[in-house]
This record gives C-alpha cells, structure tokens and sequence, in this order.
C-alpha cells in the first residue's frame, strides 16, 4: 500500500469536492443553519400556557383563583369569557391551551369548608405537550389550597409528613436544550458523512472516470482510503466546530473529556463511511444514492432515543436499536457533555461502536473491492 498514492487522491478529492458549487452550502452553512433550527425549534419547554377562564362565581376565592394563573409565569391569560359555551369555540380554533370554568358555587364551599370542582379542559390534540400542561396546573392549584387551608385554619397543626427534598443532577434547570444540542452533533455528523460518502462513488460513474480510477496503480485498499479519509478530516473539523459553537452560543456544558468524545466520533464514522460506502455501490445515480441515504437516515432517528425514549417502544423495536449506531454515539455524548463520565462508564457503548463499525465497514469494503475486480 502506498501512502503517496492515498496522499494524491485525497488531494484531488479535495480538489473535486470543493471546486464544485453546489458542495459549498452542504458543507459550510447547511451544518449551522440545521444546528440553530435544531437548538432553538426542537425544544419540549412549556413555557407560554396560554389561559381562558369562566368565573362565575365573582367572589373573594374566584379571584384567588384567577390570580394564581397570572401570577404564575408559564400561564398566561388571553381571554376572561361569561358563558361556558364560548370556551369550546376558542378551544376549537386553537386561541387558547387551556380554558378553566369556575361554578358559581365556587366561593360558597370554600367558605365551608367543603372541596369545591373546577373544570379544566385541555387542548389534547398534542398529547405530550397537553400532559405537561395539566401537570403544571396542578402545582398551581395544590399551592392555591395550601394558602386557603393556612387561611381557614390559621391555628398551628404539627403532623409527621414527608419532606421530599429534590435535586436535579446533570440539568439542574431541566433545560432540554441541554439534551437535544449534544445530539444534534451526531445527527449532523452521520447525515454529512452519509451523504458525502455515499455520492463519492457515484460522481465518478456519472462523470465517467471511474474506469479511469480503475486502471490506475491504485490497489481497491487506496483508492477506499483516498475517498474516505477526506470525509473523514471534514466531519471531524465539522464536529470541532459544531461543538464549539454548541458550547459558547447554547451555552451547553462539556464537562467529559473532548478527547474520549473524537475517539467516538471516529468509531461512529466507521458505520456511517461504511453504510456509505454500502450505498454508493448498490446504486447507480446520485439521485438513487440520495434516496437510500435517506431511507436509512429515517429509521436511525426514530430507532435512536433522539426524541422518543427507546423503553417506550415497542420489544422488538428496542432490539433492533442495538443495530443503530446512532443509539451509541447520542448515550456517549450526552453522558460525556452533561455528565462528565469517561471510559469507565461508557466502554460498553464504545465496545459496541467498534463492534458494529468494524462489521459494517469490512463487509461495505469486500462488496466494493467485488465490483474492482
């Protein structure tokens, strides 16, 4: 094998690959537009409850009611409504998130000292966003009854009670902004190196040089390495500089080592230049080549924990996420980004990328040196 061969090539595929237009966006600004849509879209924060309310009661306590919402900064007040019939027009046309009724008997038995229902309708049509919503009205309300119970009751009771004192590790603030950045690192990294690597091959068939290529000195080996050791310097400059901006513009905290997160990468690439490379030999237009880029790039989102946890999936959907290298790469870089593990932790993961990397690689090479010969 010849390193100077290897050497040439490279240089001509960077040559290739940059002298061409339509490679400059998806290398340079398509990696950072996706990062800021991806950091500030992809968020599962309720932070704006938008509240219409029906109170007709009017009293003391109504109002109570009424100004725990507002006080309240996650909720706030769009619509003040005197007939219960219109919450369910302003729900249907979606202008609120959730509506509150209030009885007319609402304040007499407080006042009494009897439980008093109020109506809460939600918007379920988002199920998981509907979820948190009602979650966080709940908090609202069990405060609201504390202040009337010390206010009814205002004599001293000493009771035994539970004290559940809660500390939230690794995202304090359970931002999750903080979980969906480090991922988008990898999500990125694999969509540029499939898409990439997967059009290498191709663009020689097209273009008619393949069979240049062929005849060279170059051994099926070099002329593998010539193609894929330039993807692989651009994905981890990519990396560098994704992380980088992920660091200083979200303000996402690397509290691991960045050098166990490189050595991560460079096995999560051995799957995604090998499926590749698998891809650039099965078809025969860059058209077609972009299409199965995509048919595996669907399955790998979804299957991977990226947004839906893999233990509410179906048993046999949480075993074929052990094929899925993206399921590795997301558990290592969160854990090294939020939690600051090392080796120690996550060797298991890594064993598994080298595992799977070293079998998708090797078999996408075999099948390529098949259609040298």
């Amino acid at each position: 094998m010849s390193w100077i061969r290897i050497r040439e090539l490279v240089r001509k595929e960077f040559i290739q690959l940059f002298r061409d237009k339509k490679n400059r966006p998806l290398l340079i600004i398509a990696p950072f537009v996706q990062l800021l849509i991806f950091g500030y879209v992809l968020s599962t924060d309720v932070r704006d409850v938008r509240v219409a309310i029906v109170d007709q009661s009017r009293t003391r306590e109504s109002r109570m009611l009424r100004d725990a919402f507002d006080a309240n900064k996650t909720f706030r007040i769009m619509y003040y409504k005197d007939h219960p019939k219109e919450l369910e027009e302003i729900l249907l046309r979606r202008k609120v998130d959730l509506a509150v009724k209030i009885g007319p008997d609402f304040g007499e038995r407080i006042r009494r000292g009897d439980s008093s229902p109020i109506q809460i309708l939600a918007d379920g049509s988002m199920s998981n966003m509907a979820s948190v919503r009602i979650a966080y009205t709940s908090l609202v309300l069990d405060r609201l009854n504390q202040n009337l119970i010390r206010e009814l009751y205002p004599q001293k009771m000493n009771y035994g009670k539970i004290d559940a004192r809660i500390r939230t590790w690794y995202n304090p603030n359970l931002d999750s902004r903080n979980f969906y950045v480090p991922g988008i690192v990898a999500i990125l990294i694999m969509i540029l190196s499939l898409l990439l690597t997967s059009m290498a091959i191709i663009r020689e068939k097209e273009a008619g040089t393949i069979e240049q290529l062929i005849v060279t000195p170059l051994k099926p080996v070099e002329l593998i390495l010539g193609k894929t050791i330039p993807y692989i310097i651009i994905t981890q400059t990519l990396m560098v500089i994704v992380i980088t901006f992920a660091i200083f513009w979200f303000s996402i905290p690397l509290k691991g080592n960045f050098l166990l997160l490189f050595a991560a990468v460079c096995l999560f690439l051995l799957s995604t230049l090998g499926i590749g490379l698998f891809i650039s030999t099965v078809s025969t237009t860059q058209q077609q080549a972009m299409m199965t880029t995509f048919f595996f790039l669907l399955p790998f989102f979804m299957l991977s924990g990226f947004v839906f946890p893999i233990a509410s999936m179906p048993t046999l959907f949480q075993w074929l996420t052990y094929l899925n290298p993206l399921r590795y790469i997301l558990i290592i870089i969160r854990g090294i980004f939020l939690k600051g593990v090392g080796l120690g932790v996550l060797w298991p993961e890594f064993l598994s990328l080298m595992v799977l990397g070293l079998i998708v690689f090797t078999s996408a090479v075999k099948r390529f040196r098949k259609r040298l010969d």
